[in-house]
């Protein structure tokens, strides 16, 4: 009963927003994004066929396609507002393994099944809904070998995102302060990690940098940008392109981690990127981050700014040299306010931090499968310190570079 009382309060609200005045309507649907609304979804599964409903405020146009390696199916619509319980897409039903969903682009919705077995679709309709309006978006699955497969994902080739390099960031007026891009990770259809409570790493992270933004403005100092400032999908290439747009001094991507069956493990850790990882646990998050694309639906590349004569490999080489002493400074004004892990700077070869001119550092705030962390990570009071204790790092990181500019400037 709780589901359908969900529903029917989610659809009225729909129709309220319909049938306000143009300007009213305009502004409410500002605020709430988008008025088309998914309530609820449920899986149903026969021999060889799965049928995946969604019921929604109205009815939609849907594109679909499949991906091999992982096999998945992406579901594209326009923007949704999803309303769904927290437990939605966790457990295994038919040929769906699992699915995920949320913001792609602006204006557009993603959703991504992962398939226990090859599968394509064989039927997509619209049937109506239990209240007026409503609308159940039905897609059906239909089992398929390995060879029929590959060809269905051969012949519908993923859309790319719209390019976010060309985002507001890059059109900003002349500006003669340093410019420090902070990337939350993750958003969108792709969550990340998740807690025991429910959380996800996408909402953590976008909150953190948002107060991370908002203590480096407050000097005055440097011009701050944020890869996503909302839970919107931005993939690995289009955060570095935003970065590289804005012409950055400093790229800070912010994560949080998790570990099955580890929560004895926890604590702070700062990255810069490298070709070989520090240890193999670096190794094998930056394998894990890296995947990010491919959880939402895209096809990974080789990542942007690959390095291809020497001028740009000595750059890189600049580059991580400055990264590594802001890495240092990070960890050491964190360590009086944070809990560090136990080895709390390494490296490893995230796509994220791949541009060769920009100094970059990846900051894994804590573990979501350690309470302790994640107690932490959600209080406002240890956010507060740690931004602040971040906000210092860069003061320090600004002011030893500069003081060297101003060396080298002197010198005969």
């Amino acid at each position: 009963m709780t589901r359908f009382i969900r529903l029917f309060c989610l659809l009225a609200a729909a129709a309220l927003l319909a049938a306000e005045p143009d300007g009213a309507r305009a502004a409410g649907a500002a605020q709430a994004g988008t008025a088309v609304v998914a309530a609820d979804v449920t899986v149903e599964a026969e021999a060889g066929r799965t049928r995946f409903k969604i019921s929604l405020s109205r009815e939609v146009t849907v594109q679909t396609h499949v991906m091999e390696r992982p096999d998945r199916l992406i579901v594209d619509l326009p923007e949704v507002a999803f309303h769904l319980p927290p437990e939605s897409g966790r457990k295994a039903a038919g040929l769906v393994s699992s699915f995920r969903y949320g913001l792609f682009a602006p204006g557009r919705s993603r959703m991504v099944m992962d398939l226990a077995q090859p599968a394509v679709v064989s039927a997509i309709r619209t049937e109506p809904g239990a209240f007026g309006g409503a609308a159940v978006l039905v897609i059906e699955l239909s089992r398929v070998d390995r060879e029929e497969f590959r060809k269905a994902a051969a012949l519908s080739a993923a859309p790319s995102p719209d390019q976010a390099g060309e985002n507001a960031a890059a059109q900003a007026p002349k500006d003669s302060r340093p410019v420090v891009v902070i990337d939350p990770g993750h958003g969108g259809v792709d969550p990340g990690a998740n807690a025991l409570t429910g959380a996800y790493e996408k909402d953590i992270v976008l909150a953190f940098a948002q107060a991370l933004k908002k203590k480096l403005e407050a000097k005055g100092l440097y011009r701050v940008v944020l890869t996503r400032d909302q839970d919107v999908f931005i993939s690995l290439g289009d955060r570095v392109r935003i970065a590289r747009a804005a012409h950055a001094d400093l790229f800070i991507s912010v994560h949080a981690d998790s570990i099955s069956g580890g929560q004895e493990v926890r604590g702070l850790t700062v990255y810069t990127g490298s070709e070989r990882a520090s240890d193999a646990d670096s190794a094998q998050l930056a394998d894990r981050e890296n995947k990010a694309d491919a959880a939402a639906g895209i096809d990974v590349g080789d990542g942007p700014d690959e390095v291809t004569d020497i001028l740009q490999d000595l750059t890189l080489r600049e580059t991580r040299s400055f990264s590594h002493r802001f890495a240092g400074s990070l960890v050491g004004e964190l360590e009086s306010i944070a809990r560090l892990n136990k080895n709390p700077r390494r490296e490893a070869g995230f796509r994220v931090l791949r541009a060769y001119d920009v100094p970059s550092v990846l900051v894994e705030l804590g573990y979501l499968s350690s309470r302790q962390d994640l107690d932490l990570l959600m209080s406002e009071e240890w956010r507060g310190k740690a931004t602040t204790a971040m906000a210092a790092a860069v003061d320090r990181f600004f002011a030893t570079r500069l003081a060297r500019q101003g060396a080298a400037a002197v010198l005969p």
